[in-house]
């Protein structure tokens, strides 16, 4: 049931990414881009999904002990339910259907009208794959560590730290802080710096390069610390610097297709998807056999260093042939 019930999440999740990025290139100049791509993982655009990662540690374990844990499924179901209706009822893929919207707003959006006009080009599936894919590789080496955390982090402060229930959600939801204001940092610094270079290598790949190195840089030293505080500090440093490379990462797929900036998303999202499915399992696995609670990070190491080099492959100022709305004609393949 656990693992169904996973299974729909990921389905639902899956749409989220690659829609705002349609609507970040329908709304936005790129040199915005990076900054709407952080915020996917601020207040209230795609869900505020790291602020819920920071929140839901403590409030989960709250409510265990207030309702047991088959009640916090139940009130926590009640909520998304809810939310899921009000979405429905608010949201709409094209603007120009939306009744807050009006004409002259609708003139004001940079590249709303050319959208319309060409919505139903053809995706060029097997070049935007072959141009996407370095980028794939390199978004499944930063969610190797995003699920590592996201699936190891409360029982590692558990386990490893012999924590209780309430104190061991209180430390995850702190280390889980780091990345909300990470995301949020790297989008905003990462349009700063391609508006006053104008150069989308430095925007966006010098800045996963970097975001990797400290990452890695943070995580090591959990090998070696036993103090619960300073692997907690650790630990926020080093998701802090691996979120801070969200928004540069998500305005890529803005940068090199425009034109199907919503699929060349889903097929880097597939990176995260194939890490969620693999990640878990070797880290259970590696715990199993060992009983070290640390050793996972050391592979995360290790793909953060390899997405590091890999990152110099995605030349996001390299933009795929017809992936413009100012060209035409383009071949589908």
């Amino acid at each position: 049931m656990r693992q169904l019930l996973a299974a729909f999440h990921d389905v639902g999740l899956s749409h989220i990414s690659p829609l705002i990025a349609e609507l970040a290139d329908a709304i936005l100049a790129p040199a915005d881009h990076g900054l709407l791509s952080a915020l996917q993982g601020w207040w209230a655009l795609a869900n505020a999904r790291r602020l819920g990662n920071a929140l839901t540690p403590p409030l989960v374990a709250w409510l265990i002990v207030v309702v047991t844990w088959r009640g916090s499924f139940v009130l926590l179901g009640i909520v998304s339910l809810a939310w899921a209706a009000v979405w429905l009822w608010y949201f709409r893929d094209d603007p120009g259907e939306h009744s807050g919207m009006t004409p002259a707003e609708l003139e004001a959006l940079p590249r709303y009208a050319l959208r319309k006009q060409r919505k139903n080009d053809p995706v060029p599936w097997p070049r935007l794959t072959r141009r996407m894919l370095p980028v794939t590789a390199v978004y499944f080496c930063y969610a190797w560590t995003l699920w590592l955390y996201l699936a190891w982090i409360p029982m590692f402060f558990l386990h490893s730290y012999n924590l209780d229930l309430k104190t061991s959600a209180l430390f995850s939801g702190g280390v889980f802080f780091g990345g909300v204001v990470g995301d949020a940092l790297g989008g905003i610094i990462s349009d700063h710096i391609l508006r006053k270079t104008h150069n989308l290598n430095r925007a966006r790949r010098d800045l996963v390069v970097f975001g990797f190195l400290c990452s890695l840089a943070f995580m090591v030293p959990i090998l070696f610390l036993h103090n619960v505080r300073w692997a907690a500090l650790c630990l926020s440093l080093a998701f802090f610097f691996s979120e801070f490379t969200i928004g540069p990462m998500w305005a890529i797929p803005m940068d090199i297709a425009p034109r199907f900036s919503g699929s060349a998303s889903g097929l880097m999202n597939t990176g995260s998807a194939l890490a969620a499915i693999i990640s878990p399992l070797v880290f259970g696995y590696v715990i199993d056999k060992t009983g070290n609670w640390e050793l996972p990070f050391l592979g995360s190491i290790g793909l953060l260093l390899i997405g590091s080099v890999l990152a110099f492959l995605m030349k996001p100022g390299e933009g795929l042939a017809g992936g413009s709305f100012t060209t035409v004609g383009q071949p589908a393949v």
